[in-house]
């Protein structure tokens, strides 16, 4: 073959440092803007961004170029030097170290976009520990704090 093809969906998860409830719903907008305009500068383009209070969920095409990890650490480090620099929250804001970031398979991409865009609903009936252990028991792994 003479090209090379990728179309790799990215479901990313992860939550603020010691899952502190910092993401307020007058700053959230701005910290998905913010989060999208990196993901694109990082040539990934974004489906969803969405969340809660203590976590984000980020859907996007990978840069076949860039690993995953290279990917979230540029846009979680480079968010959260924005929040603290644009004095968006009353304390210093970090998010927590780790992720969970799975493949999304074409035919699901709008199960999961619908997923993540029903965020405030879903976690009416459940704690985010609770989703995220949902999220990563089928992939045959266990959380761990």
């Amino acid at each position: 073959m003479s090209h090379s093809y990728n179309k790799i969906w990215i479901h990313a998860v992860y939550s603020t440092k010691d899952r502190a409830a910092l993401i307020n719903p007058s700053v959230e907008e701005k910290i998905h803007i913010y989060q999208k305009d990196q993901l694109i500068e990082l040539g990934c383009p974004v489906r969803i961004i969405n969340g809660m209070h203590d976590h984000m969920h980020l859907l996007f095409l990978q840069n076949p170029k860039i690993s995953i990890v290279d990917i979230l650490k540029q846009v979680k480090g480079s968010t959260s030097h924005w929040i603290n620099d644009q004095n968006l929250i009353s304390q210093k804001f970090g998010w927590q170290t780790g992720y969970a970031a799975y493949s999304v398979s074409e035919s699901q991409l709008e199960k999961v976009y619908n997923y993540i865009l029903k965020q405030k609903e879903h976690h009416q009936q459940k704690t985010f520990l609770q989703e995220y252990q949902d999220f990563i028991s089928p992939h045959g792994l266990k959380f761990e704090e």
